[in-house]
């Protein structure tokens, strides 16, 4: 693009001058604060990192030497096959920090197979000294499997190319590997040739990478850097920073996270974000017709044309990197950026620090009502295949609320809650599933269990959804419903149906909760904070309840549950599946090993019985109508500034080329 444009990028840059005092004086600043934010690794973790990949190396060759030798090739021709192995994501970009995954393509000849992938080196994965928490995804949308090798945690995806061998000295950039590929493999490769495309992209290597690391530790900080959950990945974070770069080629890290803020806040979405302009085919090769994948085009696929924040890779094939997002999502990281671009205007003129700028969500203090979804099974390594693909149909569920009425916002958080808990008998496994764990069971340690008879080990992966209620329109009188009941049964038909699911080891409760009741462990040190008084609803105001943003009451009513009599009549109530329990279901068998068979709750509910209530299951006060003098806009929204605008000459419509 440079060599023909004089730019990089889709568009001319917006500005071309460097940057000013008052930018690099914050720039120095922004990198004393990463620092102390503890974003950089130590040496020695560096090492240890070249250590383990190159100990994986060896182990993705003598993959390949046994694959081959067990198609009949000789010693030497097995040898000869190779097998190689390349960084993408976080680490190949330059900015991971302690304790960050490394994402590793293992590419191997065209006789090793996905099946090989799991049944041969997840295995030897298994086996490898130090590698711990070994887990294989083969039904992902890439296929997957996470391990922890002497504490660094690493992604291994595979690449199997059309050709016999794997040499040393090869490249993924030319397009020509691509030939005679599936779709599937195609999306393999696509992690590393984007990550390089990127620092290809950027005019300036070190600034890309110092915006960066910031942006990313923002982004995790808030709570809003997951793709699985409908934020955004660690490549699409990438490149938007890229993008800032391209238009702003000389400035420094301060100037162009500045600037970030601003222009996403801005952007008009759906307009898609580019670092290069999309290349159709690669008709310069004699066997295009085999390489015509699809290429992201919204004029010709309408599913393209759903994408509400598109942020397209730059190789070929071009694909979305955002089609997680939703409506609510996205809602969520606009106020974001909002928010961002305030705090970025208070740190360049000197009124504001950047630790104010990466300062902890507050998820759990945002909303009144939550979905809490609780994944449960009876072994670890089962555990972490289970949670994973619950957590990786939460999006789904995310998206069929956003159609519920009344429900203006389903915000999903970036991460489960993982425990681990000693059962003594039937009832203690399916209160624990349920989420109802008493203070008995939470304190119990694995060494007191020990030589404890008939004890279960029952491990849960909690999940949540902030829910934001909408506001009462003017004018409107009576009860309102909010009925969920829809997108949680599907939801848990829809994880049931992953194909290792076992109803006798597999545990999923879907459930409604005030913030009241969220378990002190999600909360900074386990500590609840304390809510401001004058958040309060006024006591002394009769039959006047507050908005959904206020904080929650102290009485606990009952509601009706999919017809359940829960309630007094007329009043206003949320009807969901709150949980996956029912009597003739209480008494599955869990099976660990060397633990005494107990019980989980698995089977489908199509109500819930007053005796599951009775149980312990917290259940949603109904929903408040307005209260004419409280707001319930949260405090960070009463009187905002103006929207913070480029600076002077700075023309936005440059970079969209409009």
């Amino acid at each position: 693009m440079a060599a023909t444009t004089g730019y990089l990028g889709v568009t001319p840059p917006i500005a071309t001058s460097g940057p000013s005092k008052a930018e690099e004086a914050a720039t120095e600043d922004l990198m004393k604060e990463l620092r102390a934010q503890g974003t950089f690794e130590s040496e020695e973790e560096s090492r240890r990192r070249e250590q383990v990949l190159g100990t994986v190396h060896e182990l993705v060759q003598s993959f390949v030497r046994r694959v081959s030798l067990g198609v009949g090739m000789s010693e030497q021709a097995a040898k000869a096959a190779g097998g190689k192995i390349f960084t993408f994501g976080s680490y190949r970009l330059g900015v991971h920090g302690p304790g960050s995954d490394i994402d590793t393509l293992c590419v191997v000849p065209k006789h090793v197979t996905y099946a090989d992938f799991f049944s041969t080196f997840e295995p030897m994965l298994r086996e490898m000294e130090g590698a711990t928490d070994v887990a294989g995804v083969p039904e992902a949308f890439v296929p997957i499997i996470k391990a922890e090798i002497r504490g660094i945690p690493i992604d291994f995806l595979l690449a199997s190319l059309n050709r016999p061998d794997i040499p040393e000295d090869l490249e993924l950039q030319d397009n020509k590997i691509l030939a005679g590929l599936d779709e599937r493999t195609v999306r393999s490769l696509g992690g590393s040739r984007v990550t390089d495309d990127i620092l290809r992209l950027v005019p300036n290597v070190a600034v890309f990478r110092d915006s960066l690391r910031c942006i990313k530790l923002w982004a995790q900080r808030r709570a809003i850097y997951s793709n699985v959950n409908g934020f955004l990945g660690g490549v699409a974070w990438a490149m938007l920073v890229a993008r800032i770069c391209q238009l702003y080629p000389n400035l420094n890290a301060a100037a162009i996270v500045h600037r970030f803020f601003i222009i996403m806040l801005q952007w008009k979405w759906p307009q898609p974000i580019l670092l290069r302009q999309i290349e159709e085919d690669v008709k310069e090769l004699d066997y295009a017709k085999r390489m015509n994948f699809r290429v992201w085009n919204p004029r010709l696929y309408p599913t393209d044309r759903n994408h509400l924040m598109p942020i397209i890779t730059p190789a070929y094939p071009s694909m979305c990197s955002t089609h997680n997002v939703t409506r609510s999502t996205m809602s969520v990281m606009k106020d974001e950026f909002a928010r961002g671009s305030q705090i970025l205007e208070q740190i360049m003129f000197k009124r504001a620090e950047w630790s104010e700028l990466f300062a902890k969500h507050d998820f759990f203090q945002k909303y009144r009502y939550y979905l809490q979804i609780i994944a449960s099974s009876g072994k670890a390594d089962d555990q972490l295949k289970w949670s994973g693909t619950v957590e990786s149909r939460i999006r789904q569920l995310v998206m069929k609320l956003e159609f519920v009425d009344q429900l203006e916002v389903a915000h999903p958080f970036v991460k489960g809650f993982e425990q681990k808990h000693y059962c003594l008998d039937d009832a203690e496994v399916r209160a624990v599933a349920q989420g109802d764990v008493s203070s008995v069971v939470e304190k119990r340690k694995e060494e007191d269990m020990k030589s404890a008879p008939g004890v279960s080990e029952v491990y849960t992966t909690t999940f949540y959804i902030g829910m934001k209620v909408a506001d009462k329109k003017a004018g409107t009188s009576g009860p309102r419903k909010l009925d969920i009941s829809y997108p949680t049964t599907e939801f848990t038909k829809q994880v049931k149906q992953w194909d290792q699911y076992h109803e006798e080891t597999h545990g999923i409760v879907v459930r409604h909760i005030k913030s009241s009741a969220l378990p002190e462990h999600v909360f900074d040190g386990g500590v609840r904070p304390v809510v401001t008084k004058s958040l309060k609803r006024p006591k002394s105001i009769k039959g006047i309840k507050g908005k959904e943003n206020d904080p929650p009451s102290k009485r606990t009513r009952l509601l009706e549950h999919n017809g359940t009599s829960g309630s007094a009549a007329g009043t206003p109530h949320i009807s969901t599946v709150v949980s996956e329990t029912q009597n003739a279901g209480l008494h599955t068998p869990i099976s660990p090993p060397t633990v005494t068979a107990a019980a989980i709750s698995v089977s489908t509910a199509a109500s819930v019985t007053n005796s599951t209530v009775a149980a312990g299951l917290q259940s949603l006060a109904s929903l408040p109508t307005s209260n004419p003098t409280i707001s319930s806009t949260p405090i960070s929204k009463i009187a905002s500034p103006p929207p913070v605008r480029l600076p002077r000459g700075e023309n936005l419509q440059v970079a969209t080329g409009m």
